[in-house]
């Protein structure tokens, strides 16, 4: 206890310098905090892609349809589980570019095929029995204020005319990363439209589930073999590579934020390690009567460090858990990041890495006071 009652009068010393210190920690984790909550935005895909589910898409363009005829034959193959099919809609709500995801399902298999989507009975129930039914995420309805039983109407980009959905039902996610800003629709009422015109009978993509992981190769390739040569060729692969790809487009967003957050954190480093030399070179004289008390080198060496880590810990805490409170209000831009969410694990990973900026910062003055000979530091008084 009385060397935390040493440290405390070391922090307060000079107040307003620890506050700046500890100020620039906090704004640097607070952006830290931030660019690893949009880089799990961008990678969201990948973090709930399952290892069980392929994408079956035209070999031409994601936007190119499939017939739906090639539903039976997949299901027919090898290894195959369970398959069911989307098509993007592309709809305009409100007139204005309120964008998110809008597909139209094949509602006996879409569940089948994402459990982790929870939708409650008696709603799934009503919007199955219902062709002018919707489903919407939890996010998606509390962005746009719906409810169930509201009329949802949005006009159609790709598939022109006004459209109107019964909102039967919200789902939520069972994991914190699943996806809950998508709308879903029968598809049947989508294929029935005479506005549909040459995408009558075709679906955007097909979902695959297989019985095992290890046979996603070869399943992948049987596909793709079924339908060469054909008018309709098509691109298989692994749920997870596709979001890979797909998020691919946006540009290298990994590379972005990393070197964003490494300018950030190596101009804290230098800030913090000057901060800590003027202060163990203003406080000389007093090091070297702690030494002349009989406080051994190695003593002074952990007594400047927990300095600087203390200022690290506090100002980490505080930045770090400004960005988690943050992301708790929910995306800025859910058009563009639906998903904004920052895991726990993140929050411990930001706090090490403060510390691990404190122990570089501090080092380096911690090892001079350490060597200070007692003769030749009072000799500064």
């Amino acid at each position: 206890m009385k060397y935390f009652r040493l440290l405390r009068v070391s922090l307060l010393r000079k107040k307003f310098r620890t506050a700046l210190t500890i100020g620039s920690f906090a704004i640097a984790m607070f952006l830290f905090g931030l660019l690893v909550t949009i880089r799990g935005a961008f990678n969201q895909g990948l973090a709930i892609a399952g290892d069980d589910r392929l994408i079956v898409m035209n070999r031409i363009t994601f936007i190119e349809p499939l017939p739906i005829s090639y539903a039976e034959r997949i299901a027919g193959l090898p290894g195959v589980k369970e398959i069911s099919h989307a098509t993007w809609f592309g709809g305009i709500y409100q007139n204005k570019p309120n964008l998110f995801p809008q597909f139209a399902i094949d509602v006996d298999t879409w569940l089948k095929m994402y459990s982790e989507f929870k939708v409650p009975e008696d709603q799934w129930k009503k919007f199955a029995e219902d062709r002018q039914g919707a489903i919407a995420g939890s996010g998606l309805a509390k962005r746009f204020g719906w409810k169930v039983g509201d009329r949802v109407p949005i006009r159609g980009a790709i598939f022109v005319g006004n459209w109107e959905f019964n909102l039967d039902g919200i789902y939520e996610g069972s994991r914190p990363q699943d996806d809950k800003s998508q709308f879903w629709f029968h598809y049947d009422n989508l294929n029935e439209s005479p506005n549909v015109r040459t995408w009558k009978d075709m679906a955007g993509w097909y979902v695959v589930k297989i019985n095992n992981p290890d046979d996603a190769v070869s399943i992948i390739k049987k596909i793709d073999t079924t339908f060469a040569n054909s008018p309709w060729e098509t691109k298989s692969g692994t749920e997870k590579a596709f979001y890979a790809d797909f998020a691919k487009q946006t540009g290298n967003i990994e590379l972005l934020i990393m070197a964003i957050g490494g300018v950030v954190f190596f101009t804290l480093l230098l800030v913090t390690g000057n901060t800590m030399a003027i202060a163990v070179r203003e406080r000389t004289p007093e090091l070297a009567i702690l030494k002349a008390l009989g406080y051994s080198d190695t003593f002074v060496l952990l007594y400047v460090l927990a300095e600087s880590l203390s200022i690290a810990l506090l100002g980490g805490i505080i930045g770090i858990g400004a960005a988690k409170i943050i992301t708790l209000f929910g995306s800025p831009i859910p058009s563009v990041l639906p998903l904004f969410y920052l895991p726990l694990n993140q929050l411990g990973f930001g706090i090490i890495v403060a510390l691990v900026i404190g122990t570089l910062a501090g080092l380096l003055p911690a090892v001079a006071a350490s060597r200070l000979r007692v003769v030749d530091a009072l000799r500064k008084v």
